[in-house]
């Protein structure tokens, strides 16, 4: 299983604890974000975030002091660096080594500055919600700037622990930069399709030829040959040429009766 949560806007810069910290994957990206929001005005900060010009000065300067290779001072583990409720609930203060390294292996945050984080990466003090139209290189939004690389890390993630499960607790203002295309089938006989909107008509959708869900790299010889979609019949048997073909209930369709 793997979990994916949301960061915090408020964050926990009190002493710094003696805890082992691990190098967030994305460190250079951080950075380049950082100098871009960086380079922003006071208003321009504060139209970009709908923050007030207080926050907007304090992000300012922490945007343009922001290092490319910090040292430990000017860091904090993330599950540490956080204080919204989520992380409340958490509690990461209270968790011993081998719970901190349960979460480093299972836990997720996604992030708009540092794109995915682990429970222990040191992190700075930032604040960049994932839905702000910060404009780069690679597009108008930082959904633009992540693409699928999000969901590509998870997946990584996800093969390295053997997790078949991936629980989202992040909000959708987050998760909604994992790139659905990118999430791969959970094994070799289950898919899970994520919708971008509620469809009552998607589980009849995926009986059309259209829509069928086949082994990657299968040729259309082997499709006519052998094909079984997710209707209510599978093939019992086929003689290329003969005129009749025998169907069987499809022990595995969705609709009972």
């Amino acid at each position: 299983m793997l979990v994916v949560i949301s960061p915090a806007k408020r964050l926990d810069w009190s002493e710094r604890p003696d805890t082992l910290a691990s190098a967030p994957r994305f460190q250079e990206d951080a950075a380049k974000l950082a100098r871009t929001a960086g380079r922003l005005s006071r208003q321009g900060l504060r139209d970009l975030m709908g923050i007030s010009d207080d926050l907007a000065k304090l992000n300012q300067a922490r945007f343009r002091a922001f290092e490319p290779e910090p040292g430990a001072a000017e860091t904090r583990p993330a599950m540490l660096a956080f204080a919204g409720d989520t992380y409340l609930g958490l509690d990461a203060q209270t968790l011993d080594t081998d719970d901190a390294a349960w979460a480093q292996e299972r836990l997720r945050i996604l992030s708009g500055l540092y794109g995915v984080l682990r429970p222990l990466d040191a992190i700075q003090p930032y604040r960049l919600e994932m839905g702000s139209r910060l404009k780069t290189r690679r597009g108008p939004s930082l959904y633009a700037y992540w693409g699928q690389r999000l969901a590509e890390t998870l997946n990584e993630d996800a093969a390295q622990t053997g997790s078949q499960v991936l629980v989202n607790c992040a909000s959708k203002e987050y998760f909604g930069a994992v790139d659905p295309d990118g999430i791969v089938a959970v094994d070799d006989h289950t898919l899970r399709i994520r919708l971008t909107e509620p469809d009552v008509e998607f589980p009849d959708t995926t009986i059309f030829s259209q829509s069928l869900i086949v082994r990657e790299g299968a040729t259309s010889g082997e499709l006519a040959a052998t094909a079984n979609g997710t209707g209510a019949f599978k093939i019992d048997n086929f003689v290329p040429g003969e005129p009749t073909t025998v169907f069987v209930k499809n022990e595995n369709y969705w609709r009972p009766g």
